[in-house]
């Protein structure tokens, strides 16, 4: 029964150790050139039949263990008269053995030793692999056919489930850097247009009215590439300025008409999705949107940029300011700006951000977060403390909040109120 045990303990081992090796592990085994990593090498490629012999043997032990611990169990005890007794001891007990001993150790033991634990088992796979290949082989045989008939179709996998994998290879071969891509991947669907756009007191933009000089010279002060024009005010956009639409009237007289080379703007609700916003924009073959809000005004705009930013972080040219939106005290003091987006302190601070997500309202900001918590245009010098964070006032005034100092403390219970 022992020696049933620990072979169904290996062989379930075996199966998450192969099936886990990333590609760091496949590169190490590739330089080795052992008899044995060549066997775990040989064994991977033909994955199908590996988890078809996999699977046989394991069922075959789980069989005779099933088998052997009722003959055991009769041999032993007298259920006679207590069926009762019978069930408990010859299903759940010999379950609880199978499940505890054949299963859960040696999958967690596996998961964080796959290579050691694949190499180990080489050659007992590759023995198995032989003496099961009749059976195997009609299995991966079957599974083809009933692929290529159209019976199986690719799993749609929910963003759930590929966050939940990404959480569960968050200590394997990807660096911090790919991790934090593919979290921006498992995000993408997930963020509105509203938490990454530039808000209208910070666009760069031009009244229609405005001469040729000085609105040239204000494109040689910005850098930027493509600029809104409105009408009277920014809540009336008249279109977006391409700048290279320029450049065969740079020596135009100071009266060239401008306006005359704005293209029509594209308008994009704040609760837009920025994935499906890139599509829009691949296929508009366009870099740049207004956002208006529910009520037809302009709340700012959003770039292609922007978006992609969201997935490979922070991209800069030449022309971008340089000047640091936050500075790092130490490893749990941070200043920031009050207009952060809130989605640019999760990246800096690194961390989930739920706790900010499900208490906040219409904000998207680290100030408009501290204004709903307090209701109120906090004084300098001023605590707020949330969940395991303290928000500090740096600089304040009677209109907004402009600078804040996010303190990461110890997370004690009953944290989560505003002072």
């Amino acid at each position: 029964m022992l020696v049933l045990l620990g072979l169904s303990a290996l062989i379930s081992g075996a199966e998450v150790a192969y099936f886990s090796l990333g590609p760091g592990d496949k590169e190490e085994l590739n330089h080795s050139k052992s008899r044995v990593t060549l066997i775990v090498l040989e064994l991977l490629d033909r994955p199908k039949r590996l988890l078809a012999t996999i699977l046989i043997g394991n069922n075959f032990i789980n069989v005779a263990i099933v088998v052997l611990s009722t003959y055991l169990m009769e041999s032993l005890f007298d259920f006679e008269g207590n069926a009762v007794a019978a069930f408990w001891v010859q299903v759940f007990a010999v379950t609880l053995l199978i499940l505890i001993i054949g299963e859960i150790i040696p999958k967690v033991y596996a998961n964080k030793y796959s290579l050691k634990l694949a190499m180990m088992m080489a050659y007992p796979m590759l023995f198995m692999g032989r003496l099961f290949s009749p059976v195997s082989g009609l299995l991966v045989a079957g599974t083809n056919w009933f692929k290529k008939s159209g019976g199986a179709t690719g799993q749609n996998i929910s963003v759930d489930e590929l966050s939940h994998a990404l959480e569960l290879t968050a200590d394997q071969d990807a660096s911090d850097e790919e991790h934090k891509i593919l979290q921006g991947i498992v995000k993408f669907g997930n963020t509105d247009v509203k938490q990454i756009m530039t808000p209208r007191v910070d666009v760069v933009s031009f009244d229609i009215t405005t001469s040729y000089t000085d609105m040239r010279q204000g494109i040689l002060d910005s850098g930027f590439s493509r600029i809104p024009v409105f009408k009277e005010s920014f809540d009336s956009i008249a279109g977006i300025l391409y700048i290279k639409d320029l450049l065969p009237h740079l020596n135009a007289a100071s009266d060239f008409d401008w306006a005359s080379l704005i293209r029509p703007p594209f308008f994009v609700p704040e609760n837009k999705k920025i994935d499906d916003l890139l599509k829009e924009f691949q296929e508009k073959k366009m870099h740049l949107a207004v956002v208006v809000d529910e009520y037809g005004g302009s709340s700012g705009i959003v770039t292609l940029e922007d978006i992609l930013e969201e997935i490979v972080g922070e991209i800069s040219d030449e022309f971008d300011d340089e000047s640091v939106t936050y500075s790092k005290l130490d490893d749990s003091n941070f200043v920031f700006e009050g207009k952060t987006p809130l989605n640019d302190m999760y990246r800096i601070l690194d961390i989930e951000g739920d706790p900010f997500e499900n208490r906040k309202g219409d904000s998207d900001t680290l100030a408009g977060f501290v204004l709903e918590q307090t209701g109120k245009i906090p004084k300098k010098n001023e605590r707020i403390n949330f969940d395991q964070y303290m928000f500090t006032i740096e600089a304040a005034d009677k209109r907004k909040i402009k600078r804040i100092k996010v303190t990461i403390q110890e997370h004690q219970e009953g944290d989560n109120e505003s002072n």
